[in-house]
């Protein structure tokens, strides 16, 4: 019994001693790890906050009419450039019908009043040429039918401009004919022909004839979150890019920060605006979808390497890489670091364009596979 408890452990460190031996033997026959390495380069690095939004005119007007009616006929549409002044639409009046009654009965009341200064004027005309009434008190009837005269006439007004927007005098002034207020590019005419429209008073807004704007003067309108609010100040550089135009970047200036945030989704947004410096050959469409980077912080032509190439000190967290300085042969340098985008970090001491850096988590990958 003892000489087989003997054979058995013999036998055990037999097996331990090969294990060992194969095991040296295949971690000696493996491929030695060979590190990639790097260089510095000159670069531009900006440090920048993302926002995005859509392009629109700095200014925008609605034109709205001054009388309610039916669009009789349109003349311009999405596109046009049109002056202060030019015609946009003609307005079909549709009368209101009270309105209407009671211009009608302030013509009555107009004629009669006209009847009876003309009948006294003609007396006091009368007393006059015979010598019994004073020219005092002949003037003061004239002056009484001429009153009555011109009220008349104001009341014919009244019923024709109730009844059909305009009279007799006014056609270039007519509340029939909308105008633009403004110079500028017609965006859009969102009524037709035969629509009905509703005029703008202390009580509604009234109908959007057409909008207008200076497609030349537009804007940047987007929200940023909560997190970068605190980061952005106004006059800061702006560079905007838009979907619908390729290989085009617009500088800009934020000009605007608004003062209270909304929230969408459950995230507090801020909005900003920035008004865009942009190439008259150049068409912007308004409403285009658009991102802005807003330039934080920026260093142009410096020293700067791959972030991924910086070590940290684990007891002082200070920055440091591992320079070549033989074949496989990597030493430790101290550098200090500057500005960072997330991708490249400025190197501002310890560093020349010459090193080759090495790429330390080559390792790292290596055992992955």
């Amino acid at each position: 019994m003892k000489k087989f408890v003997t054979l058995l452990i013999l036998i055990v460190i037999v097996a331990l001693f090969g294990g060992s031996l194969y095991y040296l033997y295949q971690k000696n026959s493996e491929d030695p790890v060979t590190y990639e390495t790097a260089t510095a380069e000159t670069k531009t690095i900006l440090k920048k906050s993302m926002a995005t939004g859509k392009i629109i005119p700095l200014e925008e007007v609605l034109i709205k009419p001054n009388i309610s009616g039916v669009i009789e006929e349109v003349y311009v549409e999405g596109g046009d450039f049109v002056k202060s002044g030019d015609l946009i639409a003609k307005i079909k009046v549709v009368p209101n019908l009270n309105a209407l009654n009671d211009a009608k009965n302030g013509i009555d009341n107009a004629k009669i009043s006209l009847n009876d200064a003309k009948r006294n004027y003609d007396r006091q005309k009368g007393l006059f040429d015979k010598g019994v009434v004073s020219q005092a008190d002949w003037e003061r009837a004239q002056l009484s039918f001429q009153q009555a005269q011109q009220a008349y006439r104001a009341a014919n007004e009244r019923y024709d401009i109730v009844k059909t927007g305009t009279t007799r005098g006014f056609g270039n002034v007519a509340n029939t004919l909308i105008r633009s207020t403004v110079s500028g590019m017609v965006l859009d005419v969102p009524v037709e022909v035969g629509n009905q429209v509703i005029e703008s008073n202390n009580f509604n807004e009234g109908t959007t004839i057409a909008s207008v704007a200076d497609v030349e003067k537009m804007i940047f309108e987007g929200k940023v979150d909560e997190s970068e609010v605190g980061r952005i100040e106004e006059d800061l550089p702006l560079e905007i890019t838009v979907g619908a135009i390729e290989n085009t970047v617009f500088d800009a200036v934020l000009d605007y920060i608004a003062p209270k945030g909304v929230e969408e989704n459950g995230a507090i947004q801020f909005e900003i605006k920035g008004t865009l410096s942009k190439a008259d050959t150049v068409f912007i469409r308004a409403g285009l979808s658009a991102n802005a980077s807003i330039i934080l912080a920026r260093a142009d032509s410096v020293l700067a390497i791959k972030e991924g190439l910086v070590q940290y000190d684990k007891e002082s967290k200070e920055p440091f890489v591992e320079v070549e300085k033989g074949e496989q042969q990597f030493q430790r340098r101290e550098i200090k670091l500057g500005l960072s985008d997330g991708i490249f970090v400025q190197v501002t001491e310890g560093l020349s364009k010459e090193d080759k850096i090495k790429v330390w988590n080559a390792l790292e990958e290596v055992e992955e596979e």
